[in-house]
């Protein structure tokens, strides 16, 4: 079977999760009340317009969806744990890692695999054409070019105010506060500053992921080359999946094959930050959805992001968030 649309690929996956529906005030919840271990899914949803999941399971057994989806859909979120193969037509087998992650899709060709005992935690928020036609484009004409991005190509990079949003959704709904109407003011928001990132110049965060440029180190201008992209993406790899105890930059250079300076300032190019901001960017969120989520005290918040003492972490999250993590946790 080939499914054609978002929400048949969605239907087939929570299928073979053996999920069934429970209807909530706001939202849906898709679990398995029998085997309650397997987690759930919970969705919240402006039928046609948008959707916003929330998963946290595990997978019961190996399936694979393939797929054939005309649909333009922007897709964007933040997988903490879970990796999927997924297999583009006229593009080799891919796997997406824990990350952030942006997305145009349109005319989505291919299959993805699952494999039992995989456990999956993440939130995402899928926008169909539907809504920028009938919402965005009579209200704000021209505003949205679809063509600022590559379609059916994951962009590892959220901006970090969008994370933040993230974040304060996954909070409410954790509270059981999460509205339509705040649920929906959010996801106009995450727009914005997607579109204002995309356009502001012809440099950013997104172009910066797909141009090889070139970089400035002294008085030299230098070409950065395709396996200079390979290391450098590697090297985000390494920091993402380290970020609590991330090696130095001479031995991360050594990791990857590529000198110190290229590396630095080719990290700067292509993820619009240096490589001490995205190991900040990381420990902050990961502290924020601690804070949001969970019960733990400070100190092993501190510890779990690679804080040898908590002082440190507060002086930090704060300069960060312009809050302190208990006051940041009271708002939450």
């Amino acid at each position: 079977m080939i499914v054609r649309s978002s929400e048949e690929f969605k239907n087939e996956v929570l299928k073979a999760l053996t999920f069934s529906e429970i209807k909530g005030e706001h939202y849906t919840l898709f679990t398995n009340k029998n085997q309650p271990e397997l987690g759930h899914l919970i969705s919240y949803s402006r039928a046609g317009y948008y959707d916003l999941g929330i998963a946290d399971y595990t997978i019961p057994k190996d399936f694979s969806v393939s797929f054939d989806n005309p649909e333009l859909l922007m897709r964007f979120g933040i997988v903490y744990e879970g990796t999927t193969k997924f297999k583009i037509k006229n593009n080799p087998v891919s796997s997406f890692t824990p990350s952030s992650f942006f997305v145009i899709e349109k005319n989505l060709k291919g299959q993805q695999n699952w494999k039992k005992g995989q456990h999956f935690h993440g939130i995402e928020i899928t926008i169909h054409e539907r809504y920028f036609d009938e919402v965005i484009e009579p209200n704000f004409p021209d505003i949205m070019d679809f063509n600022a991005f590559i379609k059916n190509y994951t962009y590892i990079y959220l901006p970090l105010e969008i994370v933040d949003i993230i974040n304060q959704l996954q909070t409410l709904n954790h509270k059981n506060a999460l509205t339509s109407i705040y649920l929906e003011s959010k996801i106009l928001e995450c727009i914005a500053i997607l579109i204002n990132e995309a356009t502001r110049s012809p440099e950013n965060a997104f172009t910066n992921q797909i141009n090889y440029g070139n970089i400035i180190i002294g008085d030299r201008r230098i070409r950065l080359t395709s396996s200079d992209i390979s290391a450098i993406q590697k090297s985000h790899d390494i920091l993402r999946k380290n970020y609590n105890n991330p090696p130095d930059i001479a031995t991360l250079s050594k990791m990857v094959f590529l000198n110190e300076q290229k590396l630095k300032a080719g990290f700067s190019k292509h993820y619009h930050m240096s490589i001490g901001e995205y190991i900040n960017h990381i420990k902050m969120t990961v502290a924020a959805n601690y804070l949001s989520t969970t019960d733990l005290n400070i100190e092993d918040i501190a510890a779990k992001v690679g804080y040898n003492y908590s002082a440190n972490f507060s002086r930090m999250f704060k300069k960060t968030y312009g809050k302190t993590p208990l006051q940041f946790r009271k708002t939450k």
